[in-house]
């Protein structure tokens, strides 16, 4: 180990407590940089993984306007206003479209035997797979000839299926009861886990769009339709031509005193709109980290100030013996650097380990970024040479005969 390291570990110890002091600032701004940046860097990821769930490329038109509250989505409730006919136009009329199926979502109970559990209940045409990209796992999904004649079917999530029957593989062939009618069970899709919306896709029941619409519930009005769109396509682009088909069936918007009864948005929207409170927690962490490192900065810079006045004599001293200013200066920057190293090295520790923490029970994808941390590092070693260079300033102008003399 070199003698300055030696001498500058030697002379922090002897003043434990204030050098823990000092090293609090600096183990906190490294704590709280390393980890909000972290857990903001997985936010992201994990929308843009419930993004990926929406389905490829997917434009949404739905009934109702949307309000958002702290980054969910709501539909203003008792519209009815959208139509089959609706979800039809957009898919005939945007030229962006490659698929399309119309859907209603609502909340029901479904029975099996003794056991009643409540569920999300979609109802759909057989192309919803491939639109949002949810597959079955065990036996299949409806066909155009069983939507066509109104068949009593259906497609159990994967949680739905669990909670009825024990295992997923055993619901197929059994019957489940809607409405008090039965519908047999053809399929259980793959897990999937909730999508951006927040909906949880395991706990869905899919059941053809006409059989809920003429045989069950007999309505004529749907909730939305789901585009999937040509690859390369213009999502602005689509999402204008949609809005425009919509107003013109519907008869609102600009030009009408009445306003827009409908929403159109896209996986991106949904992405944006979190993107922009992610972007305010980071905000948030960047300024907390900051206030902690200036409070670190000035801790070291105080106690070095007190260090440089205690150790004149050996300074002095030491300048006796042959030592240059430039040594001196040096010393006293190596032990203000150490003590922000020291602080900055455990706080991105302490950060590391409480990330591991919220990625396992906040269900957070695992995102280590060494160019953060190399950055929280960095940043503790020049915080600590920057409070340092004052007092080793100070240290270095020391006059031998004045420090002899026992002159201040």
């Amino acid at each position: 180990m070199p003698l300055s390291l030696r001498i500058a570990l030697s002379s922090l110890s002897t003043h434990k407590l204030r050098t823990v002091l000092a090293m609090l600032g600096v183990f906190l701004g490294a704590l709280a940089l390393t980890g909000v940046r972290h857990v903001s860097e997985a936010m992201v990821r994990k929308a843009e993984i419930e993004t990926e769930k929406l389905g490829p490329n997917l434009l949404m038109a739905m009934s109702g306007k949307l309000r958002f509250s702290r980054g969910d989505s709501r539909t203003q409730p008792s519209h009815k206003n959208f139509k089959v006919a609706d979800a039809l136009a957009i898919m005939r009329g945007l030229p962006a479209a490659a698929r399309g199926v119309p859907y209603i979502s609502k909340t029901e109970h479904i029975r099996a035997g003794n056991t009643r559990v409540a569920c999300q209940l979609v109802a759909t045409w057989p192309d919803y797979p491939q639109v949002r990209a949810f597959v079955p796992e065990f036996g299949r999904f409806f066909t155009q000839e069983e939507e066509d004649s109104r068949a009593m079917v259906c497609v159990l999530g994967r949680t739905i299926a669990r909670r009825l029957f024990g295992e997923p593989e055993a619901a197929m062939g059994q019957r489940v009861f809607l409405y008090r009618a039965g519908l047999t069970v053809i399929g259980v899709m793959e897990e999937k886990g909730a999508d951006l919306s927040g909906s949880d896709q395991d706990e869905q029941v899919f059941v053809p769009l006409s059989t809920l619409m003429r045989r069950l519930d007999n309505r004529w009005h749907i909730s939305g339709v789901y585009i999937q769109l040509a690859d390369g396509a213009d999502f602005e682009d689509a999402k204008a031509v949609a809005e425009t088909i919509l107003r013109r069936q519907h008869g609102v918007g600009p030009g009408t005193p009445k306003p827009d009864d409908f929403s159109v948005l896209t996986a991106k929207d949904t992405m944006r709109l979190k993107q922009q409170a992610l972007d305010l927690v980071q905000t948030l962490g960047i300024i907390s980290s900051s206030l902690s490192f200036a409070v670190g900065g000035l801790g070291i810079l105080s106690i070095m100030v007190l260090l440089v006045r205690s150790r004149r004599m050996e300074i002095g001293i030491r300048r006796a013996v042959g030592a240059r200013r430039a040594d001196i200066v040096r010393q006293f920057l190596i032990e203000s650097g150490a003590m922000s190293c020291v602080g900055g090295a455990g706080g991105v520790l302490a950060a590391l380990a409480l990330l591991l923490a919220v990625y396992r029970f906040g269900d957070f994808p695992y995102v280590f970024d060494p160019w953060l941390i190399l950055q929280a590092l960095a940043g503790s070693a020049i915080l600590g040479l920057a409070a340092g260079a004052y007092p080793a300033w100070q240290a270095g102008s020391v006059q031998i005969l004045d420090v002899l003399r026992n002159k201040e």
